[in-house]
């Protein structure tokens, strides 16, 4: 095993357990994630912060020190917040930050101040936190925000506008815009930790599958889903497709098999199907 398998494995199974722990640190999950979209080539392995973890972590703790005092209620918070971050700081996003895994990274959003709504709400989330604020990410349709306060308040901010606090029209507007429905009370539930994180790695997948060059973004995207306690099921099948489309034929073809078992007794048509593609992607070694 190289230096550089060792160290992802390492990762990795910090990955694991700080999903696995009673309070997953949301920060942590999101740049052991950010390490692997990382190139190797930019990645100085004999420094003691090779992925830029450590740093980052500094500069959460710097910016939440940057905070003014004096802040009382949530929707002072959210002011406060789009006055350091949005306005002071820089942070914000725009339509062609869709196209950048940058852009999903917390190491380069912290570094660029750019990024999509779910990674700049991630910095405004953890800023806040370290001030000891009352602070919950929001999974609009569509759209990451975040709120501040008792989630019956809804004080919203949107930190990919900079963090300009929301209206309750606001709000309705971003769902009318993605479903073309209205806003339910459902829509406003803090979104868990892991839920955010694997929201981050459903948009990382959706990156490389628009660049089916780039299999080997969607492969670890898929790998660190699956080491989540909780992710859907199918997750393992696609990792099977994706592994035979890599040329990986016998590990795709086994991670089939594995899967047909799982789900035939609920299945069995879908496991029967299963099992001849496993068969086919055999085949393909002939």
């Amino acid at each position: 095993m190289s230096a550089q398998e060792w160290d992802r494995g390492g990762r990795r199974r910090q990955f694991a357990d700080e999903a696995r722990a009673e309070r997953p640190d949301l920060a942590l999950l999101c740049l052991l994630l950010g390490a692997e979209a990382i190139p190797a080539a930019r990645a100085d392995t004999g420094g003691p912060d090779p992925y830029g973890i450590d740093a980052a972590q500094i500069e959460l703790d710097r910016l939440a020190g940057l905070l003014p005092y004096g802040a009382r209620d949530a929707r002072s918070w959210a002011s406060v917040l789009y006055g350091l971050l949005g306005e002071r700081c820089g942070f914000a996003g725009s339509a062609r930050d869709y196209e950048r895994l940058e852009s999903s990274v917390l190491q380069e959003v912290l570094r660029r101040r750019r990024g999509l709504p779910i990674l700049l709400s991630v910095v405004w989330i953890e800023v806040a936190r370290r001030a000891g604020t009352p602070v919950y990410g929001v999974a609009l349709p569509g759209h990451f925000v975040v709120g501040f306060g008792d989630p019956e308040e809804e004080v919203l901010a949107d930190p990919f506008a900079g963090g300009v606090p929301m209206s309750d029209q606001d709000a309705q507007l971003l769902v009318a815009g993605a479903t073309g429905g209205p806003l339910e009370p459902a829509m406003l539930v803090p979104a868990r930790p892991l839920e955010i994180v694997l929201r981050i790695l459903n948009n990382v997948r959706a990156w490389a599958a628009a660049r089916p060059e780039r299999t080997d973004v969607a492969l670890w995207a898929l790998e660190l889903s699956l080491l989540l306690p909780s992710h859907p099921a199918r997750l393992r099948y696609e990792r099977a497709q994706l592994l035979v489309q890599r040329g990986e034929f016998l590990r795709g073809a086994a991670e089939m098999e594995a899967y047909a078992e799982i789900v035939e007794a609920v299945e069995p048509a879908t496991a029967e199907a299963v099992r001849r593609r496993a068969h086919a992607a055999r085949a393909r070694l002939n």
